[in-house]
């Protein structure tokens, strides 16, 4: 078969491109709807509205290119807020897609606030979806190219990604992983294995092709004053000059 180079946009079109970013959606607005604060930003993957159930007074989507949704364009390497200034962080796909996940998620934990929240949605490599995917890379080698997820991106696995947080005093709150129908394009055959979507969060949980974490940023030896009502940062001008600066 002949190259097939699949657009991540397009791609959300599919249907599985939708069952994913339906269970997404509901995953992530669970997460950030009870997230309290004033400062809220989404990284990259515009396609989802990540801070649309957020309550925050100031809520921003930075991605690394030019996007209409976008406030403001940024590397999410060197993002432009001061440390300790933003409440809630949450990265749809956005490590996978990034040049160094590593060092962006450093910088997270470097702008987040003490107790802070950040919500990751990554692609799972230990799933039925993650196994295509590399049979596909390891056919490829027979002429075989025919991908089913896009090839943009790497993914970080659960365990890896674990690892990272702590290494950055991240502790993981809550995780969920979803999305357990096999690696089809049909809409009726996705819709025929509907089951294993119950099946598998009871009997095979971390084998979901994609999951949702939260995790929150603590600082030891440090003691929170009534938090609810600590004065706001004011970070307005911050995004908005990136933006126009973008936008000469």
């Amino acid at each position: 078969m002949g190259d097939q180079i699949i657009d991540l946009h397009d791609w959300l079109a599919t249907p599985p491109g939708a069952y994913l970013l339906a269970w997404e959606h509901e995953q992530v607005a669970a997460a950030v709807s009870d997230v309290f604060g004033f400062h809220a930003l989404q990284l990259g993957f515009p396609e989802l509205d990540a801070l649309v159930a957020n309550r925050m007074p100031h809520r921003w989507l930075a991605t690394e290119s030019v996007h209409e949704k976008a406030a403001f364009v940024t590397n999410f390497a060197a993002l432009p807020f001061p440390a300790n200034s933003l409440d809630l962080v949450v990265l749809p796909h956005a490590l996978e897609l990034t040049a160094d996940p590593h060092a962006a998620l450093r910088e997270v934990a470097r702008v987040l606030v003490p107790e802070g929240r950040v919500v990751i949605c990554g692609l799972n490599p230990m799933s039925l979806w993650g196994f295509r995917q590399y049979r596909a890379h390891m056919y490829r080698r027979f002429g075989w190219n025919h991908m089913f997820l896009p090839e943009a991106g790497e993914f970080i696995g659960y365990l890896r990604m674990r690892d990272w947080l702590r290494l950055l005093g991240l502790d993981i709150e809550s995780g969920q992983f979803g999305c357990y129908r096999p690696a089809l394009a049909s809409p009726a055959w996705l819709s025929r294995f509907s089951w294993m979507d119950r099946a598998g969060a009871r009997w095979w949980p971390i084998l979901g092709a994609v999951y949702c974490l939260v995790a929150v940023k603590r600082v030891h030896g440090m003691t929170l004053l009534n938090p609810a009502r600590k004065p706001a940062i004011r970070l307005v001008n911050t995004p908005v000059s990136v933006a126009n600066s973008t936008g000469n």
